[in-house]
């Protein structure tokens, strides 16, 4: 089978022929149907500093966004059924661990990652555990159950924030989950959602698309004007960055009412110089968020089964795999807010 494989420590990736996945117990064979090329995935390629703990795992078959039909059971399996379309938490953890032991997997200290150190789901099949595999409802495309990833990190960032009704809400970074904290931020009550971006047009256009009008593009306002301008006549009561960009940590403080919220879900690459000073006279609040609880996931999938028409505007690009490098560069020169790259005999729309 093909697959797109981190093959050394060093920029790039590869198509390469690979073999079946066998299950073992308590896990299934999953058939690809749609694996969406992720921020993670565009640094594993460029091999940034902040993923070289993946060397020990190379070479590995990447993607962790992605459905798929279950194709075998391995011994043990239940709950699961031949031809059933599931979403895949990516997150495997140890179960031996204390906290695995104690009833909290959340906090498993030694998981692995399907796609950055375990084969992911840029291939024909990728095996998965059971206990990750999350059936999607009738009537939900395969192309939407792959975006239960990236949402449900988006809803974990919206709840780390503490997002209530009334609330104004700065989102930093348009992308696809900049796009979902926006969604999961109005869900929960916000008055008023700003999202902002870098030379962002197709990205900001899709938020049109998903009923958000109050957007900003640095390259066309300085960002010191135009978060100035937003943040009046009140402040911000949360600012969730999911760019990974230095650059937007300190405006984003300083458009933060006193004892207000940042939520940061973006990987920087390098320490961020932070006024400490000022974070301590306005008793900010700086919290980081990263994979959502495994309790989130079926609240992701029935917020997509309730919303699919809305999130199909998410999923701008579509590739097949012997192409899917062409897919990340749509996604590096933020032509795409999500592209999917699916089974070779599938349609694609590069445009």
């Amino acid at each position: 089978m093909k697959s797109l494989r981190k093959v050394r420590p060093d920029r790039g990736l590869e198509l390469r022929d690979a073999p079946m996945p066998v299950p073992g117990a308590d896990e299934v064979l999953v058939q690809v149907k749609a694996t969406g090329v992720c921020g993670t995935d565009l640094h594993i390629d460029k091999w940034t500093a902040s993923y070289h703990f993946m060397t020990a795992a190379l070479p590995v078959t990447i993607g962790h966004e992605f459905s798929g039909v279950v194709t075998a059971l391995g011994e043990g399996v239940q709950g699961l059924k031949l031809g059933q379309l599931v979403t895949v938490r990516p997150s495997v953890v140890c179960n031996v661990c204390e906290a695995c032991m104690a009833g909290r997997p959340d906090d498993c200290v030694t998981r692995k990652g399907i796609g950055v150190s375990r084969d992911g789901a840029f291939a024909d099949f990728v095996r998965a555990p059971a206990r990750n595999c999350i059936p999607i409802p009738d009537g939900v495309d395969a192309q939407i159950a792959a975006l239960a990833e990236p949402l449900s990190v988006s809803w974990e960032a919206v709840r780390a924030a503490g997002v209530q009704p009334g609330d104004r809400v700065l989102v930093l970074g348009p992308g696809n989950i900049g796009q979902g904290i926006a969604l999961f931020a109005r869900e929960a009550g916000a008055a008023e959602v700003v999202v902002a971006g870098h030379g962002d047009a197709p990205r900001l256009q899709i938020l049109r698309k998903l009923g958000f009008d109050q957007l900003i593009d640095f390259a066309e306002v300085p960002m010191s004007e135009a978060l100035a301008k937003a943040a009046t006549p009140r402040l911000f009561d949360v600012v969730i960055e999911a760019t990974g960009v230095a650059a937007v940590i300190q405006p984003a403080l300083q458009v933060l009412k006193s004892r207000g919220v940042l939520v940061i879900t973006g990987i920087h690459s390098a320490p961020v110089a932070i006024d400490l000073a000022a974070l301590v006279r306005k008793h900010h609040e700086i919290r980081g968020s990263y994979r959502a609880p495994e309790a989130a996931w079926p609240q992701v999938v029935a917020f997509m089964a309730h919303n699919q028409a809305m999130l199909a505007h998410m999923v701008t690009h579509t590739v097949p795999l012997s192409r899917a490098l062409e897919g990340f560069e749509l996604a590096n020169n933020k032509t795409a807010t999500k592209v999917m790259v699916l089974p070779d005999a599938a349609e694609e729309t590069l445009v």
